[in-house]
């Protein structure tokens, strides 16, 4: 059984989704399931790179990734920050050379973080 916000990984073609509304399904992509993305946290290895770090400022909320600008190389970079407040979702795309950090012009207390690097996968904050 899936469950809402959870993401997914096909291990063949690399696609990659999100669950917008919980179901009994198995998800299945090029003949065969699809993984779960376990969420990293900051206590796992390679934190100093890759877990999402928020600061509030004046337009909202910005995201950094890591404590050590994560590298944004074309085989590895950050592909999306998301800020998750309360029912609202926000996510930016990165490309290789963007640097590693989103800002959303969002008012919210209580929010979270995710991010997903091509090589290392999915971190939360």
């Amino acid at each position: 059984m899936t469950q809402k916000m959870q993401v997914y990984k096909c291990e063949i073609c690399g696609n990659i989704v999100e669950m917008l509304h919980a179901g009994k399904g198995e998800l299945v992509c090029c003949g065969q399931p699809m993984t779960l993305m376990p969420e990293k946290t900051q206590e796992q290895e390679g934190k100093e790179k890759h877990a999402p770090v928020i600061e509030k400022t004046a337009k909202g909320i910005k995201v950094k990734i890591g404590s050590i600008a994560h590298p944004m190389e074309e085989k590895h970079y950050i592909e999306w920050i998301e800020l998750i407040a309360g029912e609202s979702v926000c996510r930016k795309f990165l490309k290789p050379g963007d640097s590693p950090e989103a800002e959303f012009e969002i008012n919210a207390e209580n929010v979270l973080a995710r991010e997903y690097c091509s090589i290392h996968g999915l971190w939360k904050s």
